[in-house]
């Protein structure tokens, strides 16, 4: 029992005749009366009665037409969807992000992939640096937004630069140095310094000490928190100063004043991240998206 089978004989019941199904199919009747023989021979029963006049569909035949229409639609579904699996139209997406650098523009680049791709089940995760490496090694995620990868992992993934941030420094709006658009990091050398906790970012880190130390000074660091958001707080609450992130104002940061660093020019990309053996169209396709939209996001995150 084949689809051509099927089709013939959903013909001649449609038309109730041999010659109206061969004309139908382009074909010739005794061709569809081999395939209906065929099928009446496979299944054991008779499927039409015919005489000179007319052709009658039997109950079996009944039955049979029943299912064998339903067959041709999930056929017809099922080259439909692997077409669209292909292209990227149906499927899972994971994204994780960290919410620090991505707050601004995360929602409409989703959304405009949600409207291309509306069969498209996406989950957003808001992840740190060092839970996005966990949870890439785990299969939980197919696209990360952070920071560089470690050395040790980069040749497994795709990456991409989204944005490049700079460093700023930021201090309580009480804070002597609040009154100022700009300071030098060497201003900095007296202060209590909250810094981003190095298991979280471990290239942002090392980076802020060594600007610290080419100024001529070593951070004395009284915080290392885990989450950005908590940083501002501290800042905010008068318990330091940092250096962070430009991209960090973006989150609550009430109490918080963000001076540029005239002498610590050190780029902090923001990059997209797919590891190299993932090649879900549906991936791609979010890829494809988000580096259309650099420009776009990168003008709002300055």
């Amino acid at each position: 029992m084949d689809i051509k089978t099927l089709k013939s004989f959903i013909s001649v019941a449609s038309h109730q005749s041999f010659s109206g199904a061969a004309r139908e199919l382009n074909t010739v009747q005794p061709a569809i009366s081999r395939h209906i023989a065929m099928l009446e021979q496979e299944l054991g029963v008779l499927l039409f009665t015919r005489n000179s006049r007319e052709v009658m569909i039997t109950t079996a035949g009944k039955q049979l037409l029943s299912d064998a229409k339903q067959i041709l639609a999930l056929t017809s579904k099922a080259k439909s969807q692997v077409k669209r699996a292909h292209d990227g139209q149906v499927g899972e997406l994971n994204i994780a992000y960290l919410s620090s650098a991505c707050l601004t523009f995360m929602a409409d680049l989703v959304r405009s992939y949600s409207q291309q791709f509306p069969d498209v089940h996406i989950t957003l995760f808001e992840m740190t640096a060092t839970e996005q490496i966990e949870a890439f090694n785990a299969n939980l995620i197919d696209v990360g937004f952070s920071r560089p990868l470690p050395s040790g992992i980069m040749d497994e993934f795709n990456s991409s630069d989204i944005y490049i941030d700079k460093l700023v420094a930021v201090v309580g709006q009480h804070h002597p140095l609040a009154e100022y658009s700009q300071i030098e990091l060497g201003q900095l050398q007296q202060q209590k310094m909250i810094i981003f906790n190095r298991d979280e970012a471990v290239g942002l880190f090392d980076d802020t000490i060594m600007l610290c130390k080419q100024a001529g000074f070593s951070a004395n660091i009284i915080s290392q928190p885990t989450h950005m958001q908590t940083l501002l707080t501290e800042v905010a609450a008068g318990l330091g100063v940092a250096i962070a992130p430009y991209c960090i104002r973006k989150l609550f940061s009430q109490g918080c004043r963000f001076l540029q660093l005239t002498d610590a020019h050190k780029a902090i990309p923001t990059q997209l991240h797919v590891k190299c053996t993932n090649h879900r169209a549906t991936v791609d396709a979010f890829v494809a998206l988000a580096l259309h939209n650099k420009a776009k996001i990168a003008k709002s995150m300055a």
